[in-house]
């Protein structure tokens, strides 16, 4: 019997700039930019994963949160934040509480950039690697 099981194959977002935000997520994730089809820009497969920028006239709707978010470990969340910074994404407001660092890339997009090792979260599902220094 044939295994049924669907696989995640890619990870696409929409973009009014995909050349703009692939080049983006490129230096944030160190995947290089490897092709380019009809609306799509296209960073390096890794891990059997895909992530593609598709070009779309409307812009991201709403302020509201996303409800699909990549989450972007590292080994030093602040001073990544900052690197993210550096490169046009921007920390975003009112997400404080739940003790996550929430970005937004240059179109908006939110993201996380949570610890790359374990990390705790309380009975109300908050973090708190933002309370204490980055382990050395």
């Amino acid at each position: 019997m044939a295994d049924s099981s669907a696989q995640i194959n890619a990870l696409i977002v929409d973009a009014t700039d995909p050349e703009r935000l692939a080049a983006f997520w490129s230096e944030v994730l160190g995947r290089p930019v490897v092709g380019r089809t009809g609306p799509y820009v296209w960073l390096r497969r890794e891990n059997g994963l895909g992530l593609g920028f598709q070009r779309t006239d409307a812009p991201k709707s709403g302020s509201g949160k996303n409800r699909v978010h990549i989450d972007v470990a590292a080994a030093d969340p602040a001073a990544e934040q900052r690197r993210i910074e550096g490169l046009g994404g921007r920390r975003l407001e009112g997400y404080d509480d739940g003790g996550f660092l929430v970005m937004a890339d240059p179109e908006g997009n939110e993201f996380c950039v949570i610890p790359a090792g374990p990390f705790e979260l309380d009975d109300e599902g908050r973090a708190h690697y933002l309370d204490r220094p980055a382990d050395r």
